[in-house]
């Protein structure tokens, strides 16, 4: 979700400006681990999962903030991987977008993001320690028998669903791929009830037959045919003491480059993209998955 983001819309997200719609595609680290870890750690015998279990109430569990730190982590691991080149939004409207804190001396202050990207300004750095997780690829998958494709779109995920998309370019150069990031785009996602319900699925890419939709996960994960998933938090609100449902509209895009690669199918025409559910995705439908290239 680090190495794999190569352009800074897949690690960052998409822009979103006053009058867009919401929700316009979160960046890789917003899905996976950032979701997952406020799952895990939030309490299944509360009403909602709190404390981190639920968007209202995370910020009541100290290990918040320790959470949210590593996030910050993650995005100076990923900004050192490619100096130069992977940076952050140059656009004013990122730069010059505002938030208003109460300051240690109980005053209300804004706070514009351009004041918050340089750690040495803020007076902070993190450790130099060992990414031993980084560079750990699988080797290229054996040829073997890949799941069949079984499904159209519009789909509901209450089932995975596997479809054939074909790739506008294959056996890219190097220099190409540089320049150029494949991108697996999930199309259309709809979640009927976001306020409610912790969503996750997964993506995968050619995975065979005995694969992570046939129950085995490790296998899946270890050969490398995951490009990513999508996990997002509840986000509970309550008005009057009601529960009120919340549908969302998102996007979601993978970086690919290094998993073509890795599983031997650079040369392919097309390959099968899975889309695996894992958890309250009966509660959504897609409406398509496609492969773009990112500058």
């Amino acid at each position: 979700m680090v190495a794999a983001a190569k352009k800074t819309e897949l690690f960052l997200g998409q822009p979103y400006r006053a009058g867009d719609a919401p929700d316009p595609g979160a960046g890789s680290v917003d899905n996976v681990p950032h979701g997952p870890v406020h799952v895990w750690t939030g309490d299944s015998r509360q009403p909602n999962a709190e404390d981190m279990g639920n968007f209202y109430s995370a910020a009541r569990d100290p290990i918040f903030y320790a959470h949210h730190a590593n996030l910050d982590r993650l995005w100076h691991v990923w900004r050192g991987l490619r100096p130069g080149v992977n940076t952050d939004f140059a656009d004013p409207d990122w730069l010059d977008a505002s938030f208003l804190f109460y300051d240690e001396e109980a005053r209300l202050v804004r706070v514009r993001v351009r004041d918050c990207l340089d750690t040495a300004a803020l007076r902070y750095t993190y450790q130099d320690v060992g990414l031993p997780w980084l560079n750990d690829r699988p080797a290229k998958a054996s040829a073997g028998t890949l799941a069949p494709a079984a499904g159209s779109f519009p789909a509901t995920l209450d089932k995975t669903v596997r479809v054939t998309v074909t790739r506008p370019r294959a056996s890219r150069t190097r220099k190409e791929k540089d320049e150029e990031e494949e991108v697996v785009v999930v199309e259309g996602i709809e979640i009927a009830d976001h306020f409610n319900t912790f969503i996750k699925f997964d993506v995968l890419v050619n995975e065979p037959e005995s694969g992570a939709s046939a129950g085995d996960v490790a296998s899946a994960a270890a050969a490398g045919y995951c490009a990513g998933s999508v996990a997002l938090t509840p986000h509970m609100i309550r008005l009057d003491k009601e529960k009120k449902k919340g549908l969302v509209k998102t996007v979601a895009r993978f970086g690919v480059c290094d998993l073509m690669d890795d599983i031997g199918a650079d040369g392919d025409k097309t390959v099968v993209v899975s889309l695996v559910p894992r958890c309250g995705c009966e509660l959504v439908t897609v409406s398509g998955v496609s492969i773009s290239y990112v500058k």
